[in-house]
C-alpha cells in the first residue's frame, strides 16, 4: 500500500496506521557516508515523516511518500539484503513507536544498529544495544529550539552527537556549546558541514583554530555519487 499526503496531514497519517504497521520510505543497501561507522557496507532503514524542516534537509522526500509494513516484512527484507550493519533513519524514526520493538529485533538476531535520529524525541526508549547517532540541531537549520537537552543524560558514552554546520555562527555555536555540555568528553562528536553551504577547508580551518579535538567529518556518499541522488 503506497501512501503520498500532503505536509499537513503527516502526523495524522501516522496516528491512522494499523498496529504493528511501520511507514517505510525505503530499504536499500549501501555505503555508510557518515559517522565513524563511515565506509563500511550499511543496509539502511529510512521510515517516511518528520516534524522537523531543517534548511538544509537532503531528504524531504522521505517527508510525505511512504509504504505501509509489518516489522515482519522489514526484516525479510534486511535478511535479504544481507550484511551486519543496520541503519534506522527517516524522515524522524522515533515518530513511530514500532521503530522501538523493530531495533531490538535487529539487535537480538545479532546486527549492529545505528539510529539517526533529530535529538528533538526521547532517546530513553532505545534498546541500550542501539548505537544513537543524534543531531543537535544548530540556529542555521531553523531547529535549534526543538533540541531536547535531557537527551544529553540519556545517551551513552559509546553514542554520537552529530552537528551540522551552515556558517560561522553555527560553528561558533557548536563550539560553545560542546564546551558548556562537556560534550567532547562524553560521547563522540562529529562536525559536519552541511553541503553547499560550508566548504569542507573553512570548516576544517575553523576546527584547527578552535583546538577541540572532535571529528569532523564529510557525506562520503555525496562525493561518490550525484549529491540528489536516491537509494545510496
Amino acid at each position: 500500500m503506497s501512501i503520498s499526503v500532503s505536509l499537513a496531514h503527516r502526523v495524522a497519517l501516522l496516528q491512522d496506521r494499523p498496529a504493528g504497521q511501520l511507514l517505510i520510505h525505503e530499504i536499500y543497501r549501501s555505503v555508510q557516508g557518515e559517522s565513524t561507522f563511515a565506509g563500511l557496507p550499511c543496509i539502511f532503514v529510512r521510515l517516511a515523516v518528520c516534524d522537523s524542516r531543517c534548511v538544509w534537509c537532503d531528504t524531504p522526500h522521505a517527508f510525505t511518500q511512504g509504504k505501509l509494513c509489518s516489522l515482519e516484512e522489514v526484516l525479510d527484507r534486511v535478511e535479504a539484503l544481507g550484511g551486519p550493519l543496520v541503519e534506522i533513519t527517516g524522515g524522524e524514526p522515533l515518530l513511530q513507536q514500532e521503530v522501538l520493538p523493530l531495533m531490538t529485533r535487529l539487535a537480538d538476531l545479532g546486527r549492529t544498529v545505528l539510529l539517526e535520529t533529530s535529538g528533538a524525541h526521547d532517546v530513553t526508549p532505545v534498546d541500550r544495544r542501539v548505537h544513537i547517532i543524534m543531531d543537535l540541531k544548530c540556529p542555521d537549520s531553523g531547529e535549534s529550539a526543538g533540541n531536547l537537552w535531557s537527551n544529553l543524560d540519556a545517551l551513552k558514552p559509546t553514542d554520537e552527537i552529530k552537528l551540522v554546520i551552515a556558517s560561522r555562527r553555527d560553528f561558533d555555536w557548536a563550539v560553545e556549546t560542546i564546551r558548556t555540555h562537556v560534550l567532547d568528553q562524553r560521547f563522540g562528536i562529529l562536525l559536519s558541514p552541511a553541503f553547499s553551504l560550508v566548504k569542507p577547508i573553512a570548516l576544517t580551518d575553523w576546527l584547527l583554530e578552535s583546538r577541540l579535538q572532535v571529528r569532523m567529518q564529510l557525506q562520503m556518499h555525496k562525493y561518490i555519487w550525484d549529491p540528489h541522488a536516491r537509494g545510496v
